[in-house]
């Protein structure tokens, strides 16, 4: 679908951290008649009020970047939250885009719903082959919905809807939240208030030998409209950075970004997670996108741009 200047694009979530770069890179580019909703102006698990949105805007082209998100304590202590809330946002969305005939629609699922003994580097075809880490299964069973649905409506009802599963996001307006926030976040703000309260020690948790693999949300938001314009298909494609990187060594990248010079010390009572998660991103590579902000560069960008 050919993105211009006028086209209707309503991205759900634009103030989150992979919904703002989408609309940066659109204002960017110049393109779209940007759809925009505060949580306050348009409630997504409000069946009706989606409804009347749809109907009143028309939009021709929808990115679901909207979800309760967070990290493994976060998954671990709201499990019924992050179920309930992310099936009804998703729902209400996807199936209003079916009502309404939108051209085009961009689901965000997530490379935390891939196995958690999945074959590495993970392929699209493995999605669904074996249990989902526990720590994060009640966000990754709403996601795996959200991709079946839009398989499903696709099927069914022809819906040219599609899904991409990016690697680990970070970057401008990420959520610091010290109960929400990602790996990458989570640790920026606490080597930060380590390093400002004087403190010679940072526990972190687990053993620090999982593999990860991060990319930059401006690195992203290009992949997703290079999505938008050239790829129709139902099976989901996987969006990474290509390189994986041990959390210990992010823990030692993060406080060099910050500047905290004392001990870090692993807390192995606490769970690691899943052990590796590291995207094959070939098929996206092949339509000629790659990324290109490097992980010791956007994590410098993102401590500076920290502000507690």
């Amino acid at each position: 679908m050919k993105l211009e200047r006028h086209t209707p694009i309503f991205v759900a979530g634009h103030r989150g951290l992979a919904g703002s770069a989408i609309v940066r890179e659109l204002q960017r580019r110049e393109i779209g008649r940007l759809l925009l909703r505060t949580r306050s102006e348009l409630d997504l698990t409000d069946v009706g009020a989606v409804e009347r949105f749809f109907e009143n805007e028309k939009p021709a082209v929808v990115v679901i970047a909207a979800a309760k998100v967070g990290g493994i304590q976060a998954n671990d202590s709201l499990p019924g939250d992050f179920l309930f809330q992310n099936l009804q946002i998703q729902n209400n969305l996807i199936d209003a885009s079916r009502r309404h005939r939108v051209g085009k629609l961009l689901f965000l699922g997530s490379s935390c719903v891939y196995p958690k003994q999945c074959p590495q580097p993970m392929k699209e075809d493995h999605l669904l082959t074996g249990p989902v880490e526990t720590t994060s299964q009640w966000y990754a069973v709403a996601k795996l919905a959200g991709i079946k649905l839009c398989q499903a409506y696709r099927r069914q009802h022809g819906c040219d809807f599609i899904t991409a599963m990016p690697a680990s996001l970070y970057g401008p307006n990420d959520n610091f939240d010290p109960k929400a926030s990602h790996v990458l976040p989570a640790m920026i703000r606490r080597f930060y208030e380590a390093k400002a309260a004087g403190l010679d020690e940072v526990v972190c948790w687990g053993t620090g030998s999982p593999l990860r693999e991060f990319l930059h949300a401006d690195d992203f938001a290009r992949g997703c409209l290079l999505l938008l314009e050239s790829y129709s298909d139902e099976q989901i494609i996987n969006m990474g950075s290509g390189e994986e990187v041990s959390i210990r060594v992010l823990a030692e990248m993060t406080a060099r970004a910050v500047g905290f010079e004392g001990r870090i010390r692993w807390d192995t009572s606490k769970p690691d997670g899943t052990p590796r998660k590291f995207l094959d991103g070939s098929r996206l590579f092949s339509l000629g996108w790659k990324p290109c902000i490097p992980l010791e560069q956007g994590l410098a960008e993102a401590a500076r741009g920290f502000k507690p």
